[in-house]
């Protein structure tokens, strides 16, 4: 129950309708703004009580606060008898401790504010409670018939009275046929009956504001004095005949009486501009107005506007979109072009270029030549310091570079002289990590080391010393002379050239591996072959195996 404060009088309407009247009909009848409250003096037990209000479109009467005791009081006016409320026990014995006693509302709730129980101890079987003259509640057997029953109804909204024109009496009917006309509230589907004028009005929902008015079926104004007419804005009477008017900018609505804009119910499909009692249709931006003046079409942007953008216009509903060519994205409005590096296999780092990608490598690392994604390490000195592994302590060198210590422990890796070890037949010149050999005129460059003689039939100079094509096998130019028997002194001169050769080999031996447990400064070479180069960057011990 709202605890709204209840205005004094009280609406009270058809007490005493003499003993003909329709037993089943309220006696009386009072209502707030979101609620009424019937009474009904006709003896039932309680369940045909609550049917009947519940026919009515009501329920039983619940007492959350003294604002229904209120109603009560007046609605009984000092008539003696029993009323039915709306609390039943569900269950087997009453609970005398608490405030509802174990009672329910048929509301099927036990929220309330206040209670007025007539003393009584715990008591079992169906109870129900009625309400006497005195306020006071009281348990009583269901099946046992009262003296009446109280009713109560809920509502969304209400219409206020007619406000009273003199000598114009006005009778109302509420929905749950209590009639009378000292109401000051009339719930929706309440009907007022005005003898004088042959008028009867109906409480309704206004179509356009949703609020609660007093209106009728037939268009056009009722006589003014009588709530204005009826009409939303001024009324006026030109020889007897009410009529409605409206301020300006509006018009009156189709039933006569309300006002509403020029632009309420007008075909307009975007916007629509009142245009003094008239209107204007208009279109959003990217539509215009088409030729039956209310329906808007789209505008091809694109059309319209050349160079809208950089390199692609899609029109779309009301607009347009910016697009880029393939190979392109959208950046904060501009068409930039897809960087091929995102999905590029370098190993370290990478730019665009036309057309493509370049890798490349960090500072100390070169493209690996047999695969230019990847990076090895690189030196273009003939010294540079190891590549180690800070958990590990394991160090590593480019390809061509043997790692060494120094005295103070710092690991460097240094250049292996390659032609020192007489690689190439003919010449030869070392670069950090690697070496280069080139052949005397005439001869040409074969399996990176060996050199072999040009024939007269291919030419002079058809290859250079650095790049040739397969080994072939070659072809005399002239009969070889007949072999002759050696001198003696030449056989002497090629043992000792083979055995100069062989103690050369192995102090070179001996040399190497003392020098690899020396200081870089004094090292000559390093425990490494020409062929160790071919095979990448790998891990080298700080000492050479003997």
């Amino acid at each position: 129950m709202r605890q709204l404060p209840l205005p004094l009088p009280l609406l009270l309407a058809g007490l005493g309708l003499g003993l003909g009247a329709d037993p089943l009909a309220p006696s009386g009848a009072q209502c707030l703004e979101h609620d009424c409250f019937g009474i009904f003096w006709a003896r039932r037990p309680f369940a045909e009580a609550s049917e009947a209000c519940e026919r009515g479109g009501g329920h039983l009467m619940t007492v959350r606060s003294t604002v229904a005791e209120d109603a009560i009081a007046l609605l009984v006016q000092n008539r003696s008898g029993r009323l039915w409320l709306g609390l039943s026990l569900p269950v087997p014995c009453t609970q005398p401790a608490r405030r509802l006693r174990g009672f329910q509302w048929v509301t099927g709730d036990r929220r309330t504010d206040y209670a007025n129980w007539q003393p009584s101890g715990r008591r079992c079987g169906e109870r129900c409670v009625t309400v006497s003259r005195e306020l006071r509640w009281e348990e009583r057997r269901c099946e046992e018939p009262a003296d009446g029953f109280l009713c109560e109804y809920n509502y969304a909204g209400s219409c206020p009275r007619l406000p009273p024109a003199e000598g114009i009496p006005v009778t109302y009917t509420t929905p749950f046929d209590a009639r009378g006309g000292d109401f000051l509230a009339l719930p929706p589907r309440s009907v007022a009956t005005i003898p004088a004028m042959d008028l009867m009005l109906r409480c309704d929902e206004d179509r356009e504001s949703g609020v609660l008015r007093w209106d009728r079926t037939s268009p056009g104004a009722w006589p003014c004095r009588l709530a204005n007419g009826g009409c939303e804005g001024a009324c006026s009477e030109e020889e007897g005949q009410p009529r409605c008017l409206c301020p300006d900018g509006k018009v009156l609505a189709p039933d006569g009486r309300g006002c509403s804009s020029p632009c309420a119910g007008a075909p307009c499909q975007q916007h629509c501009i009142v245009n003094g009692s008239s209107f204007v249709c208009m279109c959003e931006s990217g539509y215009w107005l088409a030729a039956d003046g209310s329906s808007c079409q789209d505008v091809d942007d694109c059309a319209m506007v050349l160079g809208l953008c950089e390199q692609a216009c899609v029109n779309t509903e009301g607009g347009f979109e910016c697009r880029c060519h393939h190979g392109y994205q959208m950046v904060d409005g501009h068409c930039h072009p897809i960087s091929l590096c995102y999905d590029a296999p370098c190993e370290q780092q990478c730019e665009d270029v036309p057309d493509g990608y370049h890798c490349s490598c960090f500072p100390g690392y070169a493209i690996d030549p047999r695969d230019p994604t990847r990076c090895r390490l690189h030196c273009s000195r003939s010294q540079c310091p190891a590549e180690c592994d800070t958990q590990t302590q394991a160090c590593e060198c480019p390809e061509g570079f043997l790692l060494d210590e120094d005295a103070d422990k710092s690991s460097v890796c240094i250049d292996i002289d390659e032609c020192s070890m007489n690689y190439c037949q003919h010449n030869c010149t070392n670069h950090p990590g690697g070496y280069e050999c080139h052949c005397h005129d005439g001869y040409q460059l074969l399996n990176k080391n060996d050199c072999v003689n040009v024939t007269e039939e291919e030419g002079e100079g058809a290859y250079s010393g650095d790049f040739g094509h397969e080994p072939q096998t070659p072809i005399p130019t002239r009969t070889p002379p007949k072999m002759e028997r050696l001198h003696p002194g030449a056989l002497v001169g090629i043992a000792v050239g083979v055995l100069s050769a062989a103690l050369t080999m192995l102090a070179l031996g001996y040399h190497l591996a003392k020098k690899r447990c020396r200081t870089p400064a004094t090292m000559d070479y390093k425990c490494s072959g020409p062929h160790e180069k071919e095979m990448g960057l790998q891990p080298v011990a700080s000492r050479c195996a003997t």
